[in-house]
């Protein structure tokens, strides 16, 4: 068939330019030691930040809830798929965040794509960061407001874009940015975006996905750490809350309420099962309370940046969890991603079209479940994994 012709020749494409992805099954929970094909590693590539996926707390309330409440929802929230638990959620994550309200969706992918259609017209203008998530972009291509990107964190080309929509006459302007930008590990200026926001009576919202659990006094996320207030913020359950699934839009009743009417991925979704919304309350509480893991995965961030750096490694620049090890070729990234694996380290190696050509990477990530013993095994193989890829001179 042609048409499966022409598909074989993409992938071979993909595997000529060293652009192949691999799926690695574990035999284990998520944790700061893994099992991948019979072995035990170190895993510095999870978004596990706070080291809950295998929490017995956790485990232990999604246990509970399976026999209180069973399996799943078999329907979507509108027609008989809303429990109590999921508003009892719903209005903790708001309670948390400093919003109205919040509405749950089978991922922060859903959400953000659920996020701009309903809210955003043709009279309306969008503005978004240069290096904005995957589902920010499909989100904005599903809406009909007027499209403006600026280039990342550059608040001069932002003021710029405001100007042009404001000259142009949009009704209501919205700014769409990351709080974490996930391959770089860099923050999100919000203190100006929120003045310029102001500035020009536009709207601030936020994709909190790698900052919400352990970014903040109390892991509120980015907003806290800046100390302001966004207008919307969208997030995971899938990462630093324990690591299993779930995204959440929160912000003013209104715009929570137009969303429960509107949002399609929320409408024709089933419910997240009751076990994921258990097991995501503890999480929540023990990110709040959580001083101890929160410094851990600090102290653990510092300690990892150091001795890379002292190894000689390129890395980005930064404070976040998020510690990329440039190696810009996509072939050497690859090696040395397969070097470390023998060596008994699990990461993974970042390339186009996840990251610009020339820009290939491992991503590594620090989590509070990783011991200094785990780290120091970890940098002795990535000394000898580089010698051996020519990533170390």
């Amino acid at each position: 068939m042609p048409f499966l012709d022409d598909i074989q020749a993409q992938l071979q494409e993909i595997r000529d330019e060293g652009l192949w992805k691999e799926e690695r099954p574990l035999s284990s929970p998520q944790g700061g030691r893994v099992q991948v094909a019979g072995r035990e590693v170190i895993n510095l590539c999870a978004n596990n930040y706070l080291g809950l996926a295998d929490h017995p707390d956790l485990i232990r309330a999604s246990q509970e809830a399976l026999g209180e409440m069973g399996y799943g929802m078999a329907s979507v929230r509108f027609i008989c798929g809303t429990a109590e638990i999921h508003r009892q959620l719903e209005q903790r994550l708001a309670r948390w965040l400093g919003h109205d309200d919040a509405i749950l969706f089978a991922a922060c992918f859903d959400a953000n794509g659920a996020l701009f259609e309903p809210l955003l017209g043709p009279q309306d203008a969008v503005i978004s960061d240069s290096l904005n998530h995957a589902s920010i972009i499909d989100g904005i291509r599903l809406c009909k407001a007027q499209r403006y990107r600026f280039a990342n964190s550059d608040m001069a080309d932002l003021e710029a874009k405001l100007k042009e929509a404001r000259e142009k006459g949009a009704r209501n302007i919205m700014i769409a940015t990351d709080g974490v930008f996930s391959m770089d590990g860099y923050f999100a200026n919000l203190p100006e975006i929120r003045r310029l926001a102001d500035e020009y009576d536009a709207l601030v919202m936020v994709d909190d996905c790698h900052a919400t659990g352990f970014v903040g006094a109390t892991g509120a996320g980015t907003p806290e750490r800046a100390g302001v207030k966004v207008d919307v913020i969208t997030g995971t359950l899938g990462k630093a809350l324990g690591g299993a699934i779930g995204g959440y839009i929160a912000g003013p009743q209104p715009v929570i309420d137009l969303l429960r009417q509107r949002a399609r991925p929320y409408l024709f979704s089933n419910a997240l099962p009751p076990a994921i919304c258990a097991a995501s309350l503890v999480a929540i509480d023990m990110a709040e309370k959580g001083d101890d893991l929160r410094a851990q995965l600090t102290e653990n961030t510092a300690y990892w940046r150091a001795g890379l750096t002292d190894l000689g490694f390129e890395l980005l620049p930064g404070e976040h969890p998020i510690v990329p090890v440039m190696l810009h070729e996509a072939p050497k990234a690859q090696a040395m991603a397969a070097k470390l694996g023998e060596l008994g380290v699990y990461v993974s190696g970042f390339f186009y079209p996840v990251v610009p050509k020339g820009r290939a990477r491992i991503r590594t990530q620090m989590n509070a479940a990783l011991t200094r013993a785990d780290l120091d095994t970890a940098l002795a193989a990535f000394e000898e994994a580089g010698r051996a890829t020519g990533a170390l001179q």
